[in-house]
């Protein structure tokens, strides 16, 4: 629960009746997408009065649903038959998203819960057409409790949050591009010093830097091995990219943690599958904006194309308009990719000058080096740059 918030978050059964036991009320609780239906907590709810509460999408009795109202609560009600639970409470899992995969076949992702919440969000998405009023506020409801998970992880407890630093890059660069590798290293190495990766979710650079933080705990021969191994399905659109990912995850499973934080915007580009939470979202500028804002500790760009230059506008408009409080490390890492190929760092330079993040920017084809930079420059409050 925020400081600011009066209401009390329960996010289980078992929690909402262990609250119902010690404080015989649910005064101003927050029940979000819980199955209520078992006896006991059906009579604990019947027991006691809901006054100034919320039921978000929770399964419950007719019973139990009304006596929370005839006793002062609210229930907003489930939206019906969607491939995903607009009032989740967790994040998701790998697993979650690709139940429906059969290994050892042709890339089968439309019969994964992926693939159908995809085909669903893309029904409703028209171009230049407002969206349906329902699937439109199943979006809405859905990415905000994206967000609430994502705060849930990252605020373990509430003044001692993760050390998180967000890694961007192209999703088209190759399992085989030395670039992947980098990344991956820079990724691992930044796990190995207590640092948070966090991604864009999906294949190319996304998933060196999940991969990069899975294997945090091995070595960089093995690092490299795995990745030698993954390069026999080089492109997301190969037809066993997920299988040889799937056989080193058999034979190496880890619990090293990142967070990965893709998009059905981009639904096209699947789910990488190393990182231990997914925060996926319908929105992509939520996502975008949100990703870059909770990387307090730092952002690496590595090559990539429009999407990422885009979001190095965006990180580069919240370090200079201090949108979230802090200012923070901007490292690109590719000198002559970022100077000349892309020639985006000399400009970001120039903007930044007088201001306090241009001292966090750096640029480097060093992967020691970035780690060292990140370390060295934690996040600044910034004075008023308005």
């Amino acid at each position: 629960m925020r400081r600011d918030d009066p209401f009390i978050e329960i996010e289980s059964s078992e929690e909402l009746q262990d609250y119902i036991e010690r404080e015989q009320n649910m005064r101003q609780l927050a029940v979000q997408g819980l199955n209520l239906l078992e006896p006991a907590i059906d009579q604990a709810i019947t027991s006691v009065s809901a006054n100034r509460s919320y039921f978000l999408g929770c399964t419950m009795s007719a019973r139990a649903e009304e006596h929370v109202r005839k006793t002062g609560g609210t229930v907003f009600p489930d939206f019906g038959d969607l491939p995903f639970n607009a009032y989740r409470s967790s994040l998701y899992t790998v697993q979650e998203l690709m139940d429906g995969y059969e290994r050892g076949k042709r890339q089968s992702l439309a019969d994964t819960l992926d693939g159908k919440i995809y085909a669903y969000f893309k029904k409703h998405r028209v171009p230049n057409l407002p969206m349906a009023i329902i699937p439109a506020l199943a979006f809405r409801i859905h990415d905000h409790a994206i967000d609430d998970a994502v705060f849930d992880l990252l605020y373990p407890e509430q003044d001692s949050p993760l050390k998180v630093v967000a890694i961007m890059g192209g999703h088209k660069m190759r399992r085989d591009d030395p670039s992947f590798l980098q990344v991956a290293k820079i990724a691992s190495r930044l796990s190995q010093v207590g640092y948070f990766v966090t991604s864009g979710g999906g294949p190319g650079a996304m998933e060196a830097s999940n991969l990069g933080a899975y294997f945090s705990e091995k070595s960089e021969s093995d690092l490299e091995a795995m990745i030698r191994a993954l390069s026999a399905q080089p492109q997301f659109k190969d037809d066993h990219y997920f299988e040889t990912a799937y056989e080193i995850i058999d034979r190496h499973p880890s619990e090293c943690r990142s967070l990965a934080v893709p998009t059905w915007f981009y639904g096209h580009e699947p789910t990488n599958l190393f990182a231990s939470h997914v925060a996926k979202y319908f929105a992509n500028s939520i996502r975008e904006d949100g990703m870059l804002a909770i990387a307090r500790q730092g952002v690496i760009f590595s090559p990539g194309s429009a999407g990422t230059i885009q979001e190095i506008f965006m990180d580069a408009a919240q370090n200079r308009y201090r949108s979230y409080g802090v200012a923070s490390p901007m490292i690109f890492l590719g000198r002559e990719y970022w100077t000349e190929a892309k020639p985006v760092y000399p400009l970001l330079k120039t903007l930044a000058e007088g201001r306090p993040y241009e001292k966090m920017m750096m640029i480097t084809d060093d992967t020691e080096e970035v780690v060292r930079f990140i370390r060295e420059h934690g996040p600044i409050q910034a004075k008023d740059n308005s």
